[in-house]
């Protein structure tokens, strides 16, 4: 077993945890790698603010013939746990009155002021129920065409003659395929359109915003939107093409760019975009779990963590990826599934990330936990997520 153990506050006894459990877990992730379903693991598990579990184990490479282990310091792409940060800066932006989160987007975005986009709201946005098409529709319908595909198609054709760059309502050509509220459907999309609003209200980029408001307030110095040559230099080797990539920005090389793809600078990153370590991410968990606060660092307060963080969807159905719930649990931007799959407490709420990773926080118990399974392929596997959920939990005494 290639493991390398991390930096801890305390003992597991300490917090009231069984130790014996954290080799389970070991075993369970090192089965998960023995049968190619992971690359690697890394994990950052705290209670009551200190962290007691920390590690990582299997391979920094894909590459069979590289012998370099995982540390618990390697970056990795967190994918859709970064709209639970997105969720907060929206909160944030909430409390100062800025916004309110049943605001129409027509009042920030003139695409959307046109029926049936102007019924469409910020909550219905983070909630995942405005309407638009969910993450999935490709797999479900014929000849559909994802925002995303309808954004690289306009660039492809676009003149800057035109004037500037209007991806939104080449995205929304495709309309939508529900009425708001009426099923909960998983829509990164929608997402990116929230990092438009915070860029329209703030006058900054959404992740000049982020990092400005959150990230960096909480001395999160490995979570980022762009690696750098020293966090390339340590981050996860998934593919060749990532490969290239990552030596491409440690030896400072700056591969030719067409206007193409530059024109995708243009469209928020707040869906999926950034990277960060398991102790990192630990950080911006515990400030949840410290209802907006982590020591003397306030990012928002205790009435706006308790909105976000409070079930606010019922009797919502879910039919994603072959789903067939009839009521969809679910906070403002803040996953809650319930249900016989999961030992954690009734009032934990996580998110998950593709590729995968999750971060989930349990109030009652005071646990924090933080994990990162990347999948083989294009795989999704309920084994490192729900299972290691599971596993997690079981150690508290």
């Amino acid at each position: 077993m290639l493991f390398t153990p991390g930096i801890t506050d305390c003992s597991p006894a300490e917090v009231g945890y069984d130790t014996s459990r954290i080799g389970v877990l070991h075993n369970h992730f090192q089965n998960l790698i023995d049968q190619n379903k992971i690359q690697a693991a890394a994990y950052c598990v705290s209670r009551y603010g200190k962290t007691f579990m920390h590690g990582a184990m299997g391979p920094l490479s894909f590459r069979e013939d590289r012998a370099e282990p995982l540390l618990p310091t390697t970056v990795h792409n967190i994918a859709s746990i970064t709209k639970a940060v997105t969720s907060v800066a929206m909160a944030k932006l909430v409390e100062d009155g800025i916004l309110r989160f049943d605001l129409p987007v027509s009042a920030f975005l003139e695409q959307f002021n046109v029926d049936p986009f102007n019924k469409i709201d910020i909550y219905s946005l983070l909630t995942h129920t405005s309407g638009l098409f969910p993450d999935c529709a490709g797999s479900l319908i014929p000849y559909h065409k994802s925002y995303w595909q309808l954004i690289g198609e306009y660039f492809e054709k676009y003149n800057p003659e035109s004037g500037d760059p209007d991806w939104i309502t080449a995205a929304l050509s495709c309309g939508v395929n529900k009425k708001v509220g009426e099923e909960w459907q998983y829509c990164s999309f929608g997402f990116c359109l929230l990092g438009e609003i915070i860029k329209k209200v703030t006058g900054i980029t959404a992740e000049q915003y982020i990092e400005g408001q959150i990230l960096k307030p909480l001395g999160m110095k490995d979570t980022v939107w762009e690696l750098t040559p020293e966090l390339a230099g340590r981050a996860i080797i998934r593919n060749e093409r990532h490969e290239k990539r990552l030596n491409d920005l440690i030896n400072g090389n700056q591969p030719e760019v067409s206007p193409e793809e530059k024109l995708w600078d243009t469209v928020s990153s707040t869906g999926g975009g950034l990277a960060s370590t398991p102790a990192d991410l630990i950080r911006f968990a515990n400030m949840l779990l410290g209802m907006g606060t982590l020591g003397d660092t306030r990012i928002v307060g205790r009435k706006a963590v308790e909105k976000i963080t409070t079930r606010t969807l019922y009797g919502v159905p879910d039919y994603c990826w072959d789903n067939d719930v009839k009521d969809r649990s679910y906070g403002i931007g803040l996953d809650m599934r319930r249900g016989p799959a999961f030992l954690y407490s009734p009032t934990s709420y996580f998110h998950e990330g593709a590729g995968a990773c999750c971060m989930a926080i349990d109030p009652t118990e005071q646990l924090t936990a933080v994990w990162f399974v990347p999948f083989t392929g294009d795989n999704w596997y309920a084994e490192g997520l729900f299972n290691v959920t599971n596993i997690i939990w079981s150690g508290l005494t």
